[in-house]
């Protein structure tokens, strides 16, 4: 589906999969990768047969390394002119998102991939899989991974990882609220695919809806949040999915979903 051949697009049933396609760099980050991490968000949005998004590495060494090394100065280069850059953009790109994105993390998850681990709304991890923030070892700082995971894992823990950049296993990252579920590797997909099936057949309306309600009200008072969100399910219960899901509760039958 994609013209990438860093990043592979592929619909498995209601699912979109997005798979990094760098396994001899770890999946590390380029220009490549994050446009088409950003191709397959956008294509998952514009498809109403997709309900769910599975953002994976190939292999099973590397989720996502961070950014690429190899040519440092490529990894750090800035266009000065530009006040956003393009990894900033994909994070705002998936936390506007309106249909639910599940991460796959069959390996090492370090710096950069943090970010993408964290953009998602769930995530499950094979039990080997390592966890990081080590730029200050190179001398930078994860400041981009900051804006979501510190809305995620507890401010002791997130001081720990940045300021030391040492590594964690996955109960540690699981523990820190990071992680849904940690299975060994041989179950990973099969853990996937439960998670998926637990989603698809749910409202898409209401998911979509859902989404972008808690995303308007994160920084919102309880005063600002409360009444926005009473106006929010009066516009829902209007909707065709709301009224099957009544219908067919009242009927004690599955609900037929038009995601309208």
């Amino acid at each position: 589906m994609s013209d990438n051949d860093s990043v592979i697009l592929e619909k498995r049933g209601y699912g979109l999969w997005i798979t990094i396609n760098r396994p001899d760099k770890r999946n590390a980050l380029n220009g490549s990768v994050i446009s088409g991490i950003a191709e397959g968000y956008r294509a998952a949005h514009e498809d109403a047969d997709v309900r769910v998004i599975v953002l994976t590495g190939a292999g099973e060494k590397a989720f996502c390394a961070g950014a690429d090394l190899q040519n440092s100065g490529a990894a750090f280069s800035m266009d000065f002119s530009r006040p956003n850059v393009d990894y900033a953009d994909l994070l705002r790109l998936s936390q506007n998102a309106t249909k639910p994105a599940i991460a796959r993390v069959g390996g090492v998850c370090m710096a950069g991939g943090m970010g993408l681990l964290c953009m998602t709304d769930m995530a499950v991890a094979a039990d080997h899989a390592i966890f990081g923030l080590p730029e200050v070892k190179v001398g930078v700082f994860p400041m981009q991974v900051m804006s979501l995971l510190q809305g995620i894992a507890p401010p002791r823990l997130v001081n720990e990882w940045a300021l030391t950049g040492e590594p964690f296993d996955a109960k540690v990252a699981q523990a820190a609220g990071l992680l849904n579920y940690v299975v060994p590797a041989a179950e990973l997909d099969a853990k996937i695919d439960w998670l998926i099936g637990r989603l698809i057949d749910k409202s898409p309306t209401a998911i979509r809806r859902g989404k972008y309600a808690m995303r308007a009200i994160a920084s919102m008072s309880f005063d600002e949040s409360i009444a926005y969100t009473e106006s929010q399910i009066a516009l829902l219960a209007m909707t065709e999915d709301a009224k099957e899901g009544l219908k067919a509760f009242g009927e004690k039958r599955k609900p037929v979903w038009t995601g309208k």
